[in-house]
């Protein structure tokens, strides 16, 4: 009988690690549901169904790895046919992106605002390695914890409209000493001399040997390879203006706030809002401070930094601002800084007393409230929040292919996971004309994993239920449903 059969194994089923995961015997629902506005841009059914399985194992397997996916899904050859999917395949993640968004944008129309009040963000992540042998990895510092480990260095551009946000396009960032091989040719110039590992040396020894490495023509051509993150953010606005994303205004942090970007923003007629480094310099003649009893406080000219100016500005000048019911206390005044323009600058203290540390935010838009540009900058969180469910939830620097071209493949399928994912997060769509455009999303991308991977469960369940019913012992339909995994299972 079936119930005097025993299986003897760990129990630790569906864990991940070395532990037996999910054996996946269909694609996710929701890649289910939407894979078919995919489906022409593969050749043929074999792509397309590693185009799903690879979805749904980033949605619902712990371990995200080629290999991984391979044992866990059932119809899966092997490890090379999924491998040759992001090698040999005639596949375009640029085609599959723009599909992406294509579908995005026609089925979240009723929940996007207008393009008034939907917002481009930029900025950058790490994708962390511990090898070596990704090609284009290099070490990266990291600005959150003051160390430079191996990564890739992505920048993005993401979409928020209300309760609709969403990745749109990613660019790999690569160093100059990498793109250059700055470390060889120093070798090849000044045979026998140390390379340093710390900055400030490093910085040196730059300034020693970068003139005579300009006068080599090898040198100048890979250094005309070279784009920095300004430049690649300027791509990621251009090719928004370019499909015509509906937004207006564009968010960014103090790295990127450029004359080259305000330069393209101004040219598209985008407004902006950025942070502003504190000891960034402001123009004394554009403004005038005035004291607790409204006389002018002279100021050193021609420039001030903002860390010199907070210090002479009256505790009487700043407002209390509500913004999402969290109050700030605000500074506002218009001026022009160097390179800039004119701009709105906004000193935000989060207490009373104005101790502590303070934002310092500024914006192309003169009219703007503390409260409107306050407001507007806060919709760049998703994106941080992007990056956290990408690591987190879809393995978005969990890869181990080793080419550039399979790593740009793999995001772009993180991407188009993590869009299907956030189409299950938003609320019923309102009428038109009747009610708001909802301005969050009422799940998390964490949950809707959760509920896949439960929907994938029950769909194991009817499987082994089905070849229970066909009259195969438990112990064989157990094991065949996880043949391709280890550890191996004794059966007794």
């Amino acid at each position: 009988m079936i119930a005097s059969r025993r299986v003897d194994c760990q129990p630790h089923l569906l864990r991940g690690g070395n532990w037996m995961q999910l054996p996946i015997v269909s694609p996710a629902p929701i890649v289910a549901r939407h894979a078919e506005a995919f489906r022409d841009l593969f050749e043929n059914r074999c792509q397309f169904r590693h185009f799903q399985n690879y979805l749904t194992g980033l949605i619902v397997l712990p371990n995200k790895s080629m290999a991984n996916i391979s044992r866990c899904i059932l119809d899966s050859a092997d490890k090379t046919n999924l491998s040759r999917f992001f090698s040999d395949a005639p596949w375009f993640e640029e085609a599959v992106n723009e599909r992406r968004l294509s579908t995005l944008l026609e089925q979240t129309a009723g929940h996007r605002r207008r393009a008034e009040e939907s917002c481009l963000a930029l900025d950058d992540t790490l994708c962390e390695h511990v090898g070596s042998l990704f090609e284009y990895v290099d070490r990266h510092y990291d600005h959150g914890e003051g160390r430079y480990p191996l990564a890739h260095s992505l920048v993005t551009s993401y979409y928020v409209s209300g309760a609709v946000r969403f990745p749109v396009d990613a660019r790999l960032y690569r160093r100059s000493e990498e793109v250059t091989q700055w470390e060889e040719m120093v070798k090849k110039h000044f045979p026998g001399r140390a390379i340093p590992t710390t900055k400030k040396e490093r910085q040196r020894l730059h300034k020693e040997v970068d003139p005579i490495l300009w006068q080599d023509p090898d040198f100048q051509a890979r250094h005309e390879q070279f784009q920095t993150k300004i430049a690649l953010a300027i791509q990621l606005i251009e090719k928004a203006v370019e499909r015509g994303l509906p937004c207006q205004v564009v968010l960014m942090d103090s790295w990127y706030l450029s004359e080259d970007v305000v330069a393209v923003l101004k040219k598209h007629q985008k407004d902006w809002v950025s942070l502003l480094k504190k000891n960034r310099n402001l123009e004394v003649h554009s403004f005038c401070l005035r004291d607790e009893q409204g006389q002018v406080v002279p100021l050193p000219g021609p420039h001030i930094q903002v860390q010199e100016l907070v210090p002479l500005i009256p505790h009487s000048a700043y407002q209390k601002v509500v913004v999402a019911e969290k109050a700030y206390w605000c500074f506002t005044l218009s001026l022009r800084v160097p390179g800039r323009g004119k701009v709105r600058l906004v000193i935000s203290f989060e207490s009373q007393d104005l101790t502590g540390t303070y934002a310092v935010l500024v914006s192309n838009r003169t009219d703007w409230s503390a409260k409107k540009i306050i407001a507007t900058y806060l919709q760049r969180w998703p994106i941080e929040t992007f990056y956290q469910d990408g690591k987190g939830h879809l393995g978005l620097d969990e890869y181990r292919m080793r080419t550039a071209e399979a790593i740009h493949k793999h995001w772009c399928l993180v991407f188009v996971a993590y869009s299907l994912l956030h189409l299950d997060c938003l609320p019923p769509s309102p009428v038109e004309g009747q009610g708001k455009v909802p301005a969050h999303p009422v799940k998390t991308i964490g949950e809707v994993c959760r509920q896949q991977t439960q929907a994938l469960i029950e769909s194991l369940i009817l499987v082994a239920h089905d070849f229970l019913q066909q009259g195969q012992p438990a112990a064989q339909v157990f094991a065949r449903l996880f043949a391709k995994q280890r550890p191996v299972l004794a059966v007794t």
